[in-house]
């Protein structure tokens, strides 16, 4: 039975969901990153620090590796979130796992639409690398469509020739942007917030007219993920995008990926940005953590 703590995704989601149907009435489609913000507590022993020339955060827990980084990628449907929405979050895992974690922002739609926000995630990727950090002490960590993007950003680096990161850590990832699965009928009276038209219209915002959900570098589910380092992904079991986790698992396992994918049953969209408060996103973090640090070499 889910925790009394974690009811409070369920109500942010459900509250999300009355608002951006009343934004949908009103021409306004970005989410709320404050309200979003207050489900994460702030971890202790954690500093912050703007990069200058860039909208992003370093996350430095006390005593972490400083040559060991996540590159998170946060959620928000393309036209919401930011490195502040999502800094706690990223800063419970990143202590957890005790390594460094540097999370930014990309360009939202529908004023900017794809592949700008891949642009700019390979052009931070880069930046990274230039820092002086081995690819092999990187892992991508991302939720929702940030989880997408975690596999995205890849196909997209290594076909520039940039070097592929150790490993991704997806979790309730966006990748089917037709919002084929079917869970989103399975799940239809158990999420939330997402439903088969919500995702569809994101896409067209994201997308824009011309745009293709089946473009690789939107949907790796079209991609060649052969060569690509383990993948970790989590997922709640209420969620409609619950069949977008199965399905990319089940891609990355066909194209010789070493892959684990762990369901948690009950669970909201995100649920792990109740770090701090409910136990089943302090347990999500906890195996992230447990995952990440052998692929980090920790």
């Amino acid at each position: 039975m889910a925790s009394k703590e974690s009811e409070a995704v369920r109500r942010h989601w459900a509250k999300s969901r009355a608002a951006a149907e009343q934004d949908t009435r009103e021409g306004d489609q970005e989410l709320d990153d404050h309200r979003w913000a207050e489900l994460t507590t702030e971890p202790s022993d954690v500093d912050y620090l703007s990069v200058d020339g860039r909208e992003a955060l370093w996350i430095n827990p006390h005593n972490a590796a400083t040559d060991r980084v996540l590159l998170c990628l946060h959620g928000g449907g393309y036209v919401g979130g930011s490195r502040y929405s999502h800094r706690k979050l990223f800063a419970h895992l990143a202590k957890a796992v005790g390594s460094r974690a540097l999370v930014f922002d990309y360009p939202m739609a529908p004023a900017h639409t794809h592949p700008a926000q891949l642009d700019h995630a390979v052009d931070t990727y880069r930046w990274l690398l230039n820092q002086g950090l081995a690819p092999e002490h990187i892992v991508f960590a991302g939720d929702s469509v940030g989880g997408g993007m975690a596999i995205t950003t890849q196909l997209r680096a290594r076909s520039i020739g940039l070097p592929l990161p150790a490993g991704a850590l997806p979790f309730s990832p966006a990748v089917d942007f037709e919002a084929t699965g079917a869970s989103y009928d399975g799940n239809r009276d158990r999420d939330a917030f997402f439903h088969r038209d919500l995702v569809r219209g994101l896409a067209y915002l994201f997308l824009g007219p011309d745009g293709s959900p089946r473009d690789p570098f939107v949907n790796p589910l079209y991609g060649d993920l052969t060569g690509l380092g383990p993948i970790y992904i989590q997922v709640g079991g209420d969620e409609v995008l619950l069949d977008d986790a199965n399905m990319l698992a089940e891609a990355a396992e066909k194209a010789g990926v070493d892959v684990r994918l762990d369901v948690f049953p009950e669970m909201q969209h995100t649920f792990q940005m109740a770090a701090g408060r409910a136990p089943e996103a302090d347990d999500a973090i906890q195996r992230m953590a447990r995952w990440a640090r052998p692929v980090l070499g920790l």
